[in-house]
């Protein structure tokens, strides 16, 4: 609920009456559970962080070969970046870091910072099997998720109406993006 009402009013315009009202509750049990406004929207914020490092996690915890596990890693999180509410909340997000540090830092831990740390576990456990060889694993799952969604990302950060992708075309970007770091850092 209180997810609706930051994305479809923005953060500064968001009351705690507002939230209580779509919520059918008090605006004094919102407080009970939360600080204020700047906690509920963390909350709001380390939510939606933990359903996309969900589908991201499941991805890395299967057995499949490198490239096929990368590939999906790379779709799901390409989705998941330039859906629309992926997109207002990350904007929210961006907004407000620079008056409120931690929701940056909530979104950034709980997001982005622990896929890298995920895909580095993967990308060394690959070595380990002989699927990597790369010497930096921690580097090469930078690159790899840069190379995902770089253009992609920001263009959603900075058009008014980003144009959808459609699934061919996530597809598409993926393949090269995984054929490019398979073909660098694949076993040889």
């Amino acid at each position: 609920m209180a997810e609706a009402v930051f994305l479809a009013q923005g953060f500064a315009e968001t009351t705690m009456r507002d939230v209580a009202a779509r919520a059918g509750a008090s605006k004094e049990t919102l407080y009970r559970h939360f600080a204020g406004k700047e906690g509920l929207f963390a909350e709001v914020v380390s939510n939606r962080a933990r359903l996309l490092r969900g589908r991201l996690d499941a991805d890395l915890g299967r057995p499949n070969a490198m490239a096929e596990i990368l590939r999906d890693l790379g779709i799901n999180l390409l989705e998941a970046m330039t859906s629309p509410e992926v997109t207002a909340l990350l904007r929210l997000v961006v907004a407000e870091a620079p008056r409120d540090p931690a929701i940056g830092r909530i979104f950034y831990a709980l997001g982005p910072e622990r896929t890298r740390e995920r895909l580095t576990e993967y990308l060394e456990a690959a070595r380990g099997r002989g699927e990597f060889g790369g010497r930096d694993a921690g580097l090469a799952a930078s690159i790899f998720l840069g190379a995902v969604t770089s253009q992609c990302h920001t263009s959603r950060l900075v058009l008014q109406d980003p144009p959808p992708m459609e699934r061919a075309e996530i597809e598409e970007r993926v393949d090269e993006v995984v054929a490019m770091f398979v073909g660098h850092y694949g076993a040889r």
